[in-house]
């Protein structure tokens, strides 16, 4: 009877597991991300869908801070939160929306143009600063309070002013322009293929997605190096915060991209197989190395004791 009795608790228990855990995730999948996401996110979401094909995925892009905000202020589900900046996430969401932080991408500034725009045959990472304050070049950059591309390019003036020994300089651009600053760094990318615009601050990668040309910057400028994260920190800048009339004060750092499920994600099981598929180096991150922002994984956490243990290994403690 005993016997009888362990065997079918365990037929049960057998059941219950491969009906939840095993079970082939389906139904609708909502994915908030950076718009500097929006190339390599598009890739891997088509080929997860291949891979499971009873689940539709929707993604929405956005500057990260807005991402973040849709969740916290919004109300608006989403099972899926990727930022361009992991503190957004560490910053307006834990731990209120949402528990733990994987840090898996990273990217550089750079100066952005095309081969129409004015002084494009000059310019070079010793004098884009001169380029961009002459009287007839239009530059353009993403809003601060919404985007970490915004806050990025002020820092990357900051510390240009620093490296270049040019007192002012960055006074002098963050004023110059301010009329063509939009919600997130991709939006430029129609006023410079039009010509309204001559230049961006934008990230790498979203130049090369789109086979735009650039001006690497110095590595004491770009936000790049981890090496180089207390040189950064050297510059900063104030952006909105968590409440209403509150700011917080951004300090440079080099560059790091974080995801998370948050907490009210309506399809959790879908999150997680795409969480999996995202974070594996022959996957979601052999897509983000193609598009130019190279893995980060696995990187130190500070909410490793919050990831769910199927993550686990995409972090550090």
């Amino acid at each position: 009877m005993k016997v009888r009795m362990m065997f079918s608790l365990f037929t049960a228990l057998f059941f219950l597991f491969s009906n939840s855990a095993w079970a082939e995730p389906s139904g609708k999948l909502v994915i908030f991300h950076a718009g500097s996401l929006s190339v390599p996110f598009k890739d891997i979401s088509a080929a997860f869908m291949k891979k499971y094909p009873k689940v539709k995925v929707y993604r929405e892009a956005a500057g990260s801070r807005t991402c973040a905000r849709k969740i916290t202020d919004l109300d608006r589900g989403a099972d899926i939160m990727a930022s361009a900046d992991y503190t957004v996430i560490n910053k307006l969401m834990i731990p209120e929306f949402a528990s733990w932080n994987i840090r898996f991408a990273s990217n550089e500034m750079a100066i952005v143009f095309h081969h129409a725009s004015k002084g494009s045959n000059d310019i070079s990472n010793t004098n884009w600063h001169k380029v961009l304050l002459r009287k007839d070049v239009i530059f353009g950059r993403s809003n601060p309070n919404a985007d970490p591309c915004g806050y990025r390019a002020v820092l990357t003036m900051q510390l240009a002013e620093k490296y270049y020994g040019q007192r002012g300089l960055a006074k002098k651009m963050t004023s110059k322009n301010r009329n063509y600053i939009r919600p997130k760094e991709t939006d430029l990318l129609a006023l410079l293929e039009s010509s309204a615009i001559d230049y961006i601050f934008l990230y790498r990668s979203v130049a090369e997605q789109h086979g735009l040309d650039f001006v690497l910057l110095p590595d004491e400028v770009n936000l790049k190096r981890p090496e180089l994260a207390q040189y950064y920190k050297s510059a900063s800048v104030k952006i909105s915060g968590k409440k209403p009339g509150s700011t917080i004060t951004k300090r440079g750092a080099p560059m790091v991209y974080g995801v998370t499920i948050p907490k009210n994600s309506p399809n959790p099981e879908a999150a997680m197989a795409f969480m999996q598929f995202l974070l594996d180096e022959n996957k979601g991150m052999a897509v983000m190395k193609k598009n130019g922002q190279p893995s980060m994984i696995p990187a130190k956490s500070n909410t490793y004791s919050k990831i769910p243990y199927q993550l686990k290994k995409y972090a550090l403690q």
